[in-house]
């Protein structure tokens, strides 16, 4: 793009702009003979927006408006300015097809003068936007692995909200992340003045944790009710003015509650999700409800599937039994319907909604998207639009690394499934409902132990195997075992009542309580020394820890002087002598997989 359709999308003819390069296999921006070529990186944005932006293009030499192909590898881009240095020239022997003037840009400006548009004045702060149908935030990234998200306007579409502590700092290439998606009832965007509460400051109407394994071969996206009966926890939250304010918790409410009200934020969505599960999300997203329908149409449509005819009033879904393609306001009415299906509740529309996003997702993958520039170009427009970001994922860089990571995934093995809820005990009238006591648990447990919901493995062999293995060969005397107990996340009370249980019942005598533990951990590890692998086995032996709970690394010093194990007590203890063998294999729930049509009913 040139200085002067810098960050105007509507200014770009895609079939004139964007080709295939046979000979890489990825696309490249197509240039006139007489386009002159520049270093100049763009306008300049914030510090944080340029940095993002150099960091994408490599350097600011090679510019920010660089290009990933479509299989996720970088494809190099030029970058254009009125300013040139040199005149490109086409390869020899090859006649590059003149460009199409763009209408309304006139062919060149007055001689040694740059064209300029007048520049929008951006507010000086951004307002923490709470934006509707979250669903759409999932689909963004997961198709992220196209060529768009190096485009340098990109940057300027998205808008981000303080994660306030709630997230981990942001998901990593070599460990399993968790994205929390949320989506509010608040009515915001043009056109969406009859959807959601009136007047509502907005709830937390559509949550979806997604879970991706560490080796990126199966992904779980958990549903979480929004008339779940939860414990929101104090939420120390960012106010417009940059100051800082806690937020006072409430128990047994619902969890739409979480945001919007008292004047929560995402993040404190997070630390409830948190609370409830033990699994802290690495970032969140949120999107509004015209990404529904801009990024339906933006593909030509999805494919869902009804088992009965619907009209639905409230929704303003008119469609009969069968197949159909949807887009746009049709879309969108598929997506909030309720009534017309299952029982009429939440837990139906969820349903319905999980089929949605398995069709999109179809769509994004296929090659008839994955190779259009057109396509590609008008779902990042759409998407980071109507995207809003935690502080740690504010770039087109980082969201085009995580959606390379989620690119990686194949659909038969993203599974869908709910939160397993019972109706609620205390109500006379169905109106909410409290997790599963028995199963909910083990759902929890599974994704914190990146168990797979579907047949695949979550580990590679090579790597299963050297985690087994650590549990392998010779162990120690219990009286040679020389381990110190910190309290990682469990209930007060634990490392002493597992030292008392240690020392008096299973002769690890040389053993100590050390207090509570600098971090708070999920799950329960013991870290030791290479020299210390026959003690690690005997009180891995003790207490029932699995290949995975074991971590190499170093000793401590104990209050004598010695060299000793570290044992950190997570959030899934759950007593001296209870086992903390990780499951491996997945409680038998509710669930479907994005690549099957599935008819609602």
């Amino acid at each position: 793009m040139d200085a002067q359709g810098r960050g105007r999308a509507e200014d770009i003819d895609p079939a004139d702009q964007w080709v295939l390069n046979p000979n890489t296999g990825e696309y490249e921006l197509r240039l006139t003979p007489s386009a002159p070529q520049s270093s100049v990186p763009g306008p300049r944005r914030s510090a944080t927006r340029a940095g993002a932006a150099s960091r994408a293009a490599g350097s600011p030499a090679q510019g920010a408006a660089g290009v990933a192909g479509a299989g996720g590898s970088g494809g190099t881009v030029r970058n254009r300015s009125a300013a040139p240095e040199r005149e490109a020239r086409p390869a020899p022997g090859r006649e590059v097809p003149p460009q199409r003037r763009r209408r309304g840009v006139p062919e060149e400006t007055q001689a040694g003068r740059r064209g300029r548009r007048p520049v929008k004045k951006k507010s000086k702060a951004k307002k923490a936007v709470l934006w509707t149908g979250g669903i759409m935030a999932f689909v963004l990234v997961a198709g992220a692995t196209g060529a768009y998200l190096y485009i340098e306007h990109l940057n300027d579409n998205i808008q981000s909200v303080s994660d306030d502590g709630a997230s981990t700092g942001g998901f990593s290439k070599d460990k399993a992340i968790n994205i929390l998606l949320i989506g509010t009832d608040k009515r915001t965007g043009a056109g969406n003045g009859s959807y959601g509460d009136t007047g509502s400051a907005g709830h937390a109407d559509t949550t979806i944790l997604l879970h991706v394994s560490k080796d990126r071969s199966n992904a779980t996206a958990l549903s979480i009710p929004r008339d779940l009966i939860v414990d929101i926890p104090d939420c120390p939250t960012t106010q417009e003015d940059g100051s800082q304010k806690v937020i006072s918790g409430e128990t047994d409410v619902r969890f739409n509650t979480s945001l919007g009200q008292e004047g929560r934020t995402p993040s404190c969505t997070a630390r409830t999700v948190t609370e409830l599960t033990g699994i802290k999300p690495d970032n969140f997203m949120v999107a509004d409800f015209n990404a529904v329908k801009t990024l339906t149409t933006a593909v030509g449509g999805v494919e869902v599937c009804l088992g009965k005819d619907i009209k639905d009033p409230d929704s303003k879904l008119d469609l009969p039994k069968g197949a159909h393609v949807i887009e746009g306001e049709q879309a969108l009415a598929f997506v909030r319907t309720r009534h017309a299906v299952g029982t009429g509740g939440d837990l139906s529309r969820i349903t319905l909604q999980q089929q949605f996003l398995s069709a999109l997702m179809r769509k994004l993958k296929s090659n008839d998207t994955l190779t259009s520039p057109t396509k590609m170009i008008k779902l990042a427009e759409a998407g980071t639009k109507a995207l809003t970001v935690d502080s740690q994922l504010d770039s087109i860089d980082k969201l085009r690394d995580l959606g390379l990571e989620l690119g990686k995934l194949n659909t038969k093995n993203l599974t869908f499934t709910t939160v397993p809820v019972i109706d609620n005990p205390a109500e006379k009238v169905r109106a909410t409902v409290v997790v599963n006591p028995t199963t909910a648990p083990q759902v929890f447990q599974a994704i914190q132990n990146d168990v797979s919901f579907t047949a695949v493995k979550q580990q590679k062999k090579k790597e299963a195997a050297a985690v087994a293995a650590r549990l392998k060969g010779t162990k120690a005397d219990a009286s040679e075992v020389r381990v110190q107990v910190f309290n990682g996340g469990a209930p007060a009370g634990s490392a002493q009542e597992t030292l008392s249980w240690l020392q008096t019942q299973e002769n690890v005598t040389k053993s100590e309580n050390a207090g509570n533990a600098p971090a708070t951990l999920a799950k329960t590890t013991l870290e030791y020394a290479p020299d210390q692998a026959d003690q690690a086995r005997r009180l891995a032996a003790i207490m029932g820890l699995s290949g995975s709970a074991l971590k190499p690394g170093k000793s401590v010093t104990n209050s004598q002087g010695l060299p000793t194990m570290t044992l950190t007590l997570g959030k899934d203890f759950k007593g001296a002598g209870v086992s903390l063998t990780a499951p491996t294999k997945a409680p038998d729930v509710e669930k479907s997989t994005a690549d099957k049509v599935e008819c609602a009913k």
